[in-house]
């Protein structure tokens, strides 16, 4: 079968997702998802929903691993013991180029495949020496959220950067700012991972700069917070929201007008892809010729349907 035939059937059927984080498979092949996520971060759910499910699909055994505070340099040591254990292949982030190319040569190196997703380029991917990389270019997606903004009439905005020590999150905001045609300059704020921090320094920010146009909110983790400091302080509905990323409560703001659009990036499909790419190309030698935009798309009101029924799960 091939692997776009693979792919139609897989997504036709979709199914309950395997909730641990291994599953075992009849062929031998083992594949290990590194991310750079902290524990605390449900957007990620999507993710292991996507390696689950590929896992089950393609009958191979499949691992999700991650440092549990988000800290890169665990990161780094979690790439090595996963190459150390002998896996057939590895799909990563690289959220710092410095701190995580040389962790994911080695594994390279000594003969484990990886693919980068999610975050990175596919430049930095071949650099390290990647079969390929999934995922969504985020100054790229930030650039076309500033250029649609712009056309509607933004000029100023907030950017709450809940990872800052992630240079893709700043190119999201970078991309915003050049999209609008204005410098960034102090328009993005370092917001933490704390709910009610994030909440309070969105408050303190709008206090000091009322006339601020839009905001802008880089996943769940800032956005939640976002909606309720804008519900505190009266301004929701009536200043510009738009976000990275989808979850249960962004869509809810689409639906009810506080926000008007989410960039999808599609996880799901980020995790799920690199399943079945390397499986394939392990049995049968075939590989895609190109890199995987899986990203972005802006979801609005006029399309949720879908998009409710699976978000946090597979959206």
């Amino acid at each position: 079968m091939s692997l776009s035939t693979k792919f139609a059937l897989a997504v036709a059927m979709i199914a309950a997702p395997v909730l641990g984080a291994t599953t075992a498979s009849a062929d031998g092949e083992r594949y290990v998802l590194v991310s750079h996520a902290p524990d605390s971060d449900s957007w990620w759910n999507t993710v292991k929903n996507g390696i689950a499910l590929a896992g089950k699909q393609m009958n191979v055994e499949v691992e999700y691993r991650n440092p549990p505070t988000g800290d890169l340099a665990d990161m780094a040591r979690i790439i090595e013991q996963a190459a150390a254990s002998g896996p057939n292949g590895i799909i990563t982030t690289l959220a710092d180029y410095d701190v995580l190319s040389g962790p994911i040569r080695a594994a390279v190196d000594s003969g484990v495949d990886v693919i980068i997703m999610n975050s990175g380029t596919p430049d930095q991917a071949r650099e390290v020496g990647a079969l390929m990389y999934v995922g969504q270019p985020e100054y790229d997606a930030g650039h076309a959220a500033g250029l649609r903004a712009k056309g509607d009439g933004v000029e100023s905005f907030l950017c709450v950067n809940h990872y800052i020590s992630s240079p893709s999150s700043t190119e999201r905001c970078q991309g915003f700012a050049d999209g609008l045609g204005i410098e960034l300059g102090n328009q993005m704020i370092d917001a933490g991972q704390d709910p009610a921090e994030i909440k309070n320094r969105v408050l303190a920010y709008l206090n000091a700069n009322p006339d601020t146009d839009a905001v802008l909110t880089l996943g769940p983790t800032s956005a939640d917070p976002t909606l309720q400091a804008l519900d505190e302080n009266g301004m929701a509905g009536d200043i510009y929201f738009g976000t990275f990323d989808l979850g249960a409560n962004i869509v809810e703001g689409i639906k009810a007008g506080t926000i008007n659009w989410g960039i999808d990036q599609q996880p799901f499909l980020q995790a799920y892809l690199p399943v079945v790419v390397m499986t394939n190309y392990h049995r049968y030698g075939v590989l895609p010729g190109n890199n995987i935009n899986s990203g972005p798309g802006f979801v609005t009101a006029s399309g949720l349907e879908l998009v409710e029924k699976y978000a946090g799960e597979y959206r």
